[in-house]
């Protein structure tokens, strides 16, 4: 088991929450410190969590907005060329 110090591991305050939110609410630094905070191992852990979890509905988002995108795309093309 992982030997965490109390301060890896203590409760966030709102102040710290809505910092971390904000941060993570702009257009490419949001992203960049997600990937910060999940993967650095010197971040509050329910922090690092909470941007693990982030990254994944992201990436989810990411596939199947792109499966749509080529779904549709595709339609539209051979409509397209077949008229």
């Amino acid at each position: 088991m992982e030997n965490l110090s109390s301060e890896n591991s203590s409760v966030l305050s709102v102040k710290d929450w809505a910092i971390t939110i904000f941060i993570s609410g702009l257009p490419l630094i949001g992203i960049i410190m997600l990937f910060v905070w999940a993967f650095s191992d010197d971040t509050n852990l329910n922090k690092k969590n909470w941007a693990k979890g982030n990254l994944l509905i992201l990436l989810i988002l990411f596939i199947i907005g792109m499966s749509f995108l080529f779904l549709f795309g595709g339609i539209a093309l051979l409509a397209n060329i077949y008229n």
